[in-house]
């Protein structure tokens, strides 16, 4: 029976654990769009041979122990011909309007897994994930406790980090609560990444279709963030060609999140007007405008020929609004100001 409020599953007396482990995992599964992919077990494989092939190291053998109960009762072989879960993270493309709370409530299960969920892709909690952002959805590993477990030895043994007590204890609601045999907790999985034969073998099991981009778009955004202030001061001390030829290299290198779009054709549109190229120009600033459809474009902040390209460019775009102007001066006293455009102009 499920204890009101918790995250848990005491086993009912006399019922072998095994079994307990086996419903659990059919009738008591959160959401969870991180998905593991089958793995059928070949004549002389082994446990350790299989966690090497799909992660790189020996030793995540325990991973694949405890995701398919083998170390339930007196633990259990594996013989050919026995399908095993193979555990891998998931991929999670943002819509507009998805916080980390939303996110955890629909990927992991509850809204007060948000901060892991945040962690779990080296972002801030209080900080929401941007539109089109691809994220790292944590596996949710279910471990049923043996005689002397605690949340300490728990998380030292999948985490690695005896501090992450807390985590486990907070992400299972125990309430500080130690666990008892045969409880069930919850342990959120990132530190998976699958070797290239281990891509191999989950895309042929279908595992990263489910995953959406499987992580692509993750890394190629990942690696957009480290290249945007050199964009920027590329820019910024004239290297205007170069700066061009980085921001076409990031269009090109994966999905990109709409800040991170229109960050990268701003650069475009300053280092085009600097070059005098009006109608790429004038093209990138219908692209920036896609990106962001509430940019303003401020002449105090912009030049004169950034505001006349992407004046220009709503001739092109008759299908989207212009971007907004700011009048100069006086008019600036509105009420309520808009959002000015970032500073960069040429």
């Amino acid at each position: 029976m499920l204890r009101k409020g918790h995250g848990r599953q005491r086993r009912p007396w006399g019922i072998p654990l095994a079994c307990v482990a086996a419903a659990l995992a059919l009738t008591l599964a959160p959401a969870r769009h991180a998905d593991a992919f089958p793995h059928v077990v070949r004549s002389g494989e082994t446990l350790a041979q299989i966690a090497e092939r799909v992660y790189g190291r020996v030793e995540m053998e325990q991973i694949l122990v405890a995701a398919n109960s083998l170390d339930a009762g007196r633990g259990l072989s594996i013989v050919p011909g026995m399908r095993l879960e193979i555990p891998s993270v998931g991929h999670h493309r943002v819509a507009a309007g998805e916080t980390w709370t939303s996110l955890a409530d629909t990927l992991l299960g509850h809204p007060e897994r948000s901060d892991v969920l945040a962690f779990a892709n080296e972002a801030k909690p209080w900080i929401q994930p941007t539109e089109g952002q691809e994220i790292r959805v944590p596996y949710n590993l279910r471990y049923v406790a043996g005689p002397g477990d605690s949340t300490l030895t728990v998380a030292y043994r999948f985490l690695g980090q005896r501090d992450k007590a807390w985590m486990l204890d907070r992400y299972n609601r125990l309430g500080g609560e130690s666990l008892q045999r045969g409880d069930v907790v919850l342990v959120p999985l990132t530190e998976l990444e699958l070797t290239t034969e281990g891509k191999a073998l989950a895309a042929s099991a279908g595992a990263l279709v489910r995953s959406e981009g499987a992580g692509r778009a993750r890394e190629a955004q990942r690696r957009a963030e480290t290249e945007l202030p050199q964009l920027a001061a590329d820019v910024r001390t004239g290297r205007y060609v170069d700066a061009v030829a980085r921001a076409s290299r990031m269009l090109g290198s994966g999905e990109l999140s709409r800040t991170q779009l229109a960050q990268i054709h701003q650069r475009l549109v300053e280092a085009y007007v600097a070059l005098d190229a009006q109608g790429l120009a004038e093209t990138s600033c219908l692209a920036w405008r896609e990106a962001d459809p509430a940019l303003v474009l401020d002449p105090i902040e912009l030049s004169p020929k950034i505001v006349r390209a992407c004046t220009s460019a709503s001739t092109l775009g008759a299908a989207a609004p212009p971007p907004a102007v700011i009048p100069s001066a006086s008019a600036s006293a509105a009420p309520s100001a808009p959002r000015r455009a970032p500073v960069g102009g040429r």
